[in-house]
């Protein structure tokens, strides 16, 4: 069953474009990892709040993908991680066009 995870953090920025171009070989690891299907990035300036949606083909990918970029989020310094992790239910998100593929 596929899996969803909803992670988020305080960040103090870049936001916009100035994170697009800061976290392009962030992102490219992360498009490598086993399981992924895909990811979007969450941010916030706002709130000072950054993140993502992840979904993953099964818990395990997602719970060792979660222990990794919470312990890289850590080495940068970071604290306060959220990582929630769902069950997605592939028929009813079909029906209403959830991107699954």
């Amino acid at each position: 069953m596929a899996t969803l995870v909803q992670f988020d953090f305080p960040a103090n920025g870049p936001w916009g474009a100035e994170m697009s171009a800061a976290y392009a070989p962030l992102a490219d690891d992360i498009a490598a990892e086993p399981g992924l299907r895909w990811k979007i990035w969450t941010e916030n300036a706002e709130t000072q709040t950054a993140g993502g949606i992840y979904l993953f083909d099964d818990a395990e990918s997602a719970k060792a993908y979660a222990e990794k970029h919470t312990a890289r989020l850590q080495s940068f310094g970071i604290t306060d991680i959220r990582a929630l992790f769902f069950d997605v239910n592939e028929a009813l998100s079909g029906t209403t066009r959830g991107p699954l593929g």
